[in-house]
């Protein structure tokens, strides 16, 4: 038997909706499904009450229900306690962070929080978004780094997570220039000559980003995909080799933008297709608070002074 499926019962339980504690979870219903009755063959019993909508729980399932809270508590209270036992690593503010902006965003912003907030020891455990994210839910990191955006949002329950803004992040497509300064490549394309396009993996959140842009785009845009990595780091030192057009955060491509390595692939007179998204800070709602009942997070306390400093930023 695994924690995770006593947490997604939790979750069940408390949502009635396989369909939204999937969601909750960061995991395909189906996938969900399955760990649901994963969980019900090691009770051998039935938990969940399918006969019935809203889901409801079996007799057999209240009683888990009540057991797995306990549970879940005195594991994260137990954790708490093993991890206190390690006072080298305790004042260290472990953050996960999606890989490009554990490359761009983070040391700029750690670099500011130094001058005004003081000194901090932290912990950079960089990841693919999905990961990161479930870092945060599985309890494995302090605070959850991120971007944000309405139109590609990933579901953090209001009731357990808390948020602050850290600041905006702004992306859009670049090129090397020629010895004239001008790019080698330029939006929109021919149908009959595609640019060549470095593209973000499958799968990737920035991807899914750019597709938005690309839809979006009054102008069709003709590009054939040369090259695709799921790093903005990866298309950017492809672009600066002149291998295509990337789409690039801003805040990683500052000094080649003002050296003019790079520029806008966006010729004159075409709209911009320039996308702001906010870059966001996360964290589990600290104990004492009535979320997620009475499942909370005990708090460092570098990480909770930390919190209280964003805050009032």
């Amino acid at each position: 038997m695994e924690t995770k499926w006593l947490e997604d019962f939790v979750s069940l339980a408390e949502t009635r909706s396989f369909s939204r504690s999937a969601q909750l979870r960061h995991v395909t219903q189906p996938a969900f499904s399955r760990r649901i009755q994963s969980l019900e063959a090691w009770a051998g019993t039935d938990l969940v009450d399918r006969s019935s909508y809203p889901t409801r729980l079996t007799p057999a399932g209240e009683t888990l229900y009540d057991q797995s809270m306990e549970i879940l508590q005195a594991l994260q209270s137990t954790r708490a306690m093993l991890r206190g036992h390690n006072s080298a690593g305790h004042d260290f503010i472990e953050f996960a962070v999606p890989h490009t902006l554990a490359f761009t965003f983070f040391p700029a912003w750690v670099t500011t929080l130094r001058e005004h907030f003081g000194p901090i020891k932290s912990r950079l455990i960089a990841l693919n978004v999905h990961d990161a994210v479930m870092r945060l839910v599985e309890g494995s990191c302090d605070l959850l780094i991120a971007y944000y955006h309405p139109s590609q949002p990933f579901q953090l329950d209001a009731e357990r997570y808390e948020m602050v803004s850290l600041g905006e992040e702004v992306i859009a497509p670049y090129v090397r220039a020629d010895a004239e300064g001008q790019p080698l490549f330029s939006l929109p394309g021919k149908l009959d000559k595609p640019l060549p396009y470095l593209g973000y993996a499958p799968g990737a959140y920035l991807g899914q980003v750019v597709d938005l842009i690309l839809k979006n785009s009054t102008i069709p845009m003709h590009l054939d995909r040369v090259y695709e990595t799921d790093m903005a780091e990866g298309l950017k030192a492809m672009a600066m080799e002149g291998h295509g057009i990337a789409f690039l955060p801003q805040s990683a491509i500052r000094k080649e933008l003002r050296s003019r390595k790079l520029v806008s692939a966006v010729s004159p007179g075409l709209p911009s297709m320039q996308f702001t998204m906010d870059v966001r800070a996360y964290r589990e709602k600290p104990l004492g608070k009535e979320s997620h009942r009475g499942l909370g997070k005990t708090h460092k306390s570098a990480a909770q002074a930390l919190w209280s400093h964003l805050l009032a930023l």
